[in-house]
């Protein structure tokens, strides 16, 4: 059995993929099937860790961007999808899957125009309350469609769509609050908040804590994601912000949490300050309020409306970017912190809202269909 999964280049596609693929293999074992041989296609291998420990053969395969606002680089994109397409087509021959799984975005278009061409099944999954443009295509010749929101199942062909959540990478689901003080180095007394700006970093999030930090570490301590690119600037300032505060140990900036690092970090979390992508999947397992900041409308549509969707559970409250400012920030983590019903309300929401299971629904429905494709 051969399966294929493709997404977009970040991590918000690319950990759900791999959280698909670990159910497959685990799902195999327990069926007693041969060991599917599974390939990730994608423009760069984005963790060839990941990809190493979960036996997955990297392909490269070249694809263009669409920008939703005025790029240069949208026309040179042009003919980097028409390669992508050329090379998709004699890759996925050579290959000849039993199925292909896309969590759409960019990336994924080559080698699901290869799919289609082949006529090789093909099973997509839309994390966003909006659907992308891949994804819209793609539902009209899609064995199955997998969704997270429940107000995109109208958005696809009847009769072809499961809610099943997000994939999340099931090292997260439970967060670890066990040690998790002592492994952070935090105090035991004051309340904690996790500030992740996702897989690369927020500049708006990171200079308006930078901007708040005396204020927070008066009652608070913190756990600060800042990205790669970002971590050298926050450390930096973030010591001369704090130089003359006898608190300023209560600030912990890291440039990435691997997994043991980020599950240590929810399990001391009270509060959660996000962006609004796959992360939201994250925190609704963990049961912890967050204060979304999407990215803009014109940088990103899906985010905003990710955002609004998950707040209408009761889970989380959004501040817009254009909005964001200091005061507003505090005052809505005061609000929420000092309130534990507010809190509690807050958390039943979440862990409603979350659906840890989804890998493996996904991954389930990928064998029985490359199944029914072999034979």
């Amino acid at each position: 059995m051969k399966i294929v999964l493709t997404g977009g280049g970040t991590g918000g596609h690319f950990y759900p993929i791999i959280s698909v693929a670990k159910s497959i293999r685990e799902i195999s074992k327990e069926l007693k099937l041969l060991e599917p041989k599974i390939y990730f296609f994608g423009p760069e291998p984005y963790d060839e860790r990941a990809l190493f420990d979960n036996s997955i053969i990297f392909k490269r395969n070249t694809a263009g961007k669409k920008r939703i606002y005025f790029s240069p680089r949208n026309f040179v994109d042009i003919f980097k999808t028409g390669w992508g397409i050329l090379t998709a087509l004699w890759k996925i021959f050579l290959i000849f899957p039993d199925i292909v799984f896309a969590k759409g975005g960019y990336a994924s278009f080559p080698v699901l125009v290869a799919a289609k061409f082949f006529r090789i099944p093909v099973i997509i999954h839309e994390s966003d309350s909006v659907p992308g443009r891949v994804n819209l295509w793609a539902g009209k010749f899609a064995k199955r469609i997998a969704i997270s929101f429940p107000e995109v199942a109208d958005k696809f062909p009847k009769g072809k769509v499961a809610l099943t959540g997000n994939p999340i990478r099931k090292e997260l689901v439970n967060p670890s609050p066990e040690g998790a003080r002592e492994y952070l180095n935090l105090e035991t007394s004051a309340p904690t908040i996790l500030i992740l700006g996702g897989s690369q970093g927020a500049q708006a999030i990171n200079d308006v804590i930078l901007s708040s930090l005396n204020d927070l570490v008066e009652k608070y301590q913190i756990i600060h994601q800042t990205g790669k690119k970002n971590i050298e600037y926050v450390n930096s300032t973030a010591q001369v912000v704090l130089s003359q505060n006898k608190l300023k140990s209560r600030y912990r900036a890291f440039d990435y949490l691997n997994v043991l690092a980020m599950k240590m970090s929810a399990g001391a979390a009270d509060i959660v300050i996000s962006r609004a992508g796959s992360s939201i999947f994250e925190i609704a397992s963990w049961g912890i309020p967050s204060i979304l900041i999407p990215i803009p409308e014109n940088i990103s549509r899906d985010q905003r409306s990710n955002a609004f969707a998950y707040s209408s559970t009761g889970a989380a409250v959004v501040i817009e970017e254009k909005n964001l400012s200091s005061h507003l920030l505090l005052s809505e983590i005061d609000r929420i912190l000092s309130n534990e019903n507010t809190r509690n309300i807050m958390s039943e929401a979440a862990k409603k809202f979350a659906q840890n299971d989804a890998g493996k629904r996904i991954a389930k429905e990928i064998l029985n269909i490359s199944l029914e494709h072999e034979i």
